[in-house]
């Protein structure tokens, strides 16, 4: 990807010369000829103004999504890139002479460097701790280096092992001997009857005495097994609370660094005001990494060279993240911890937004409408209905009650996903909901989807029936599960080859979560996942999932009439 250094802008008209500004044309990234669908923001970065409180907002639109789908092909093709996972952002931003350009930025380090041609560098103040931070980054690595040492320490190994032999031993010896108190009882029985006087007392007393041999015997293999472990046990423990020490200082140490690199970080916002990130999050302790992530690195760099940002996205690039919560190539908004505190600051000084917080009703298009139900053409990345947390309210149900004099009163009969398109059916009423719902669970309801699939099948038709369970420590993905698992149904059938991927219908006959999606890509379905379906790995870059419900059919609540709804395949 060529980087373009613009010159003929006044000096007088940035804080920082503009030989310094590295900005990217649109058409490195999306072609002349791509059409960009002129939906609604799929998000909004937003926060609240320190001084007005007024709420800010900048969106993510689908132009610079389709910008971050040719950053994505750019990543694809050098393995650099996909050694460690990050997160990359772009901002879409207009000049003064109101021409659009890009940047683009990542997250933290790139392969170990801050500073890399053609992104943006990372917030000014980093220098002033460089020696400081190579001294505690050098101390942290000879930290891990023990800490891992220590970790595997051979002894560990030797204690297991032999503790295992030990219980071993223990336990064949408690069964043996327990083998022999009821053989001892069973002889004690049988020489109370046969036996008398002195001849009774010496046998017993040869049982007895066989039974102290039994307790000294365990006593000794006890005694072994504390002289062979303890010292082990001793060692083991040592090295436990030396760990504790190493990753105290470790702790210690980062924050340490962290309160420098904080007080050294200054941010500026659209309004020319400059604060260090200790004066913006002041009475508590930063997260590691606040400031180094993407959303502020950019908005920071346009707010210096006086460039106007129009809209930003950010997205997973590399291995997924520790803890599975981020997928290649899937956008994400402002981390609650590190941006989000900052989004206030960083967007003061932008126009005021809208003063709608929702699209107008026309980008929701609607299918179908009487008194008693609504069908809508759902786009794909609008939510079906709100979510929990609030950036996830824009949603049909929300942009309708926002815009309908009844729209408090809907409800949605059924959901798509986010990702996917198509058909929506809402009720206007409760009997409404209650009689289609009724259809839904009864099976009565005719639902087609339309898809396109990463690759070739090797069956053109049939079912796919699989048990789907949703793992609750890794939500939304579904797994299939042959205990926990509800049962699942799904119809095929193979449309046409295009380009080595197969477009094929869907008639689902259950309802689950994911359904589709996991019937096309798990083994014992298809094998071949849906184009777009990061979640379910396809590495294929596409600008979505490539899933539209194009088809509903079904009994109206109040007519009785079979309604047979429509909408056309964007694909």
């Amino acid at each position: 990807m060529s980087d373009e250094i613009i010159s003929g802008i006044g000096v007088s008209q940035f804080a920082i010369a503009p030989s310094m500004l590295v900005l990217h044309p649109l058409s490195n990234f999306i072609g002349c000829n791509c059409a960009v669908s002129d939906s609604s923001p799929s998000y909004y970065y937003e926060g609240r103004c320190p001084q007005s409180g007024e709420l800010l907002k900048l969106p993510r639109t689908a132009l610079v999504e389709a910008i971050a789908y040719g950053l994505m092909q750019h990543l694809a093709k050098d393995e650099r890139y996909s050694s460690e996972g990050k997160m990359y952002g772009i901002l879409l931003v207009e000049l003064p002479d109101g021409e659009q350009r890009v940047l683009q930025a990542f997250s933290g380090l790139l392969n170990g460097n801050s500073i890399v041609d053609g992104w943006v560098p990372p917030i000014p103040g980093r220098d002033e701790v460089a020696l400081e931070e190579a001294r505690t980054l050098a101390e942290l690595e000879a930290i891990k280096q023990e800490l891992i040492k220590l970790k595997q320490l051979p002894e560990r190994q030797h204690y297991e092992t032999r503790s295992r032999e030990f219980d071993r031993q223990l336990q064949q010896m408690s069964d043996r001997h327990r083998d022999c108190k009821q053989q001892r009882q069973q002889k004690r029985q049988l020489l109370c009857e046969t036996l008398c006087e002195e001849a009774l007392t010496i046998a017993l007393e040869q049982l007895d005495e066989e039974s102290r041999q039994h307790g000294i015997e365990r006593r000794q293999l006890k005694r072994q097994q504390n002289q062979v472990l303890q010292p082990l046990k001793q060692l083991i423990e040592e090295t436990d609370a030396r760990m504790r020490e190493l990753k105290q200082r470790r702790k210690q140490l980062s924050r340490q660094l962290q309160a420098q690199m904080h007080a050294a970080y200054s941010l500026t916002n659209f309004s020319g005001q400059s604060l260090s990130l200790q004066q913006l999050m002041p009475g508590g302790s930063m997260p590691t990494g606040t400031g180094d992530c993407c959303a502020p690195k950019l908005l920071h760099y346009a707010a210096k060279h006086n460039l106007k940002p129009l809209a930003m996205a950010e997205f997973w690039w590399g291995s997924s993240s520790a803890d599975g919560d981020k997928i290649q190539g899937e956008f994400y908004g402002a981390c609650a911890e590190r941006c989000q505190p900052l989004m206030g600051f960083l967007l003061s000084g932008l126009k005021p937004n809208p003063p709608n917080p929702f699209p107008c009703r026309g980008e929701v298009p609607i299918l179908y409408e009487d008194e008693w139900l609504i069908a809508v053409n759902k786009p794909a990345g609008l939510l079906s209905v709100p979510g929990r947390y609030s950036d996830r309210q824009d949603s049909v149900i929300s942009r309708l009650r926002n815009l309908l004099p009844d729209g408090m009163a809907l409800m949605a009969v059924h959901r798509l996903d986010r990702e996917t398109s198509g058909i929506l059916l809402l009720a206007r009423d409760r009997s409404s909901y209650r009689h289609v719902s009724q259809q839904f669970q009864q099976r009565q309801v005719r639902k087609i989807y339309e898809a396109i699939l990463s690759g070739l099948v090797t069956v053109e038709q049939g079912a796919i029936s699989l048990p789907l369970w949703g793992d609750p420590e890794n939500r939304p993905y579904q797994k299939v599960d042959e205990e926990r698992g509800k049962p699942s149904l799904t119809r095929f059938q193979a449309i046409a080859t295009e380009g080595g991927c197969t477009r094929i219908e869907f008639m689902p006959l259950t309802g689950r979560t994911h359904q589709i999606r996991v019937h096309a890509a798990h083994p014992r379905g298809l094998g071949v996942t849906i184009l777009g379906d990061r979640l379910y790995g396809c590495h294929a870059v596409a600008n979505r999932l490539h899933l539209h419900a194009r088809e509903l059919c079904f009994q109206h609540p109040q007519s009785g009439q079979t309604l047979h709804l429509q909408a056309k395949t964007p694909f």
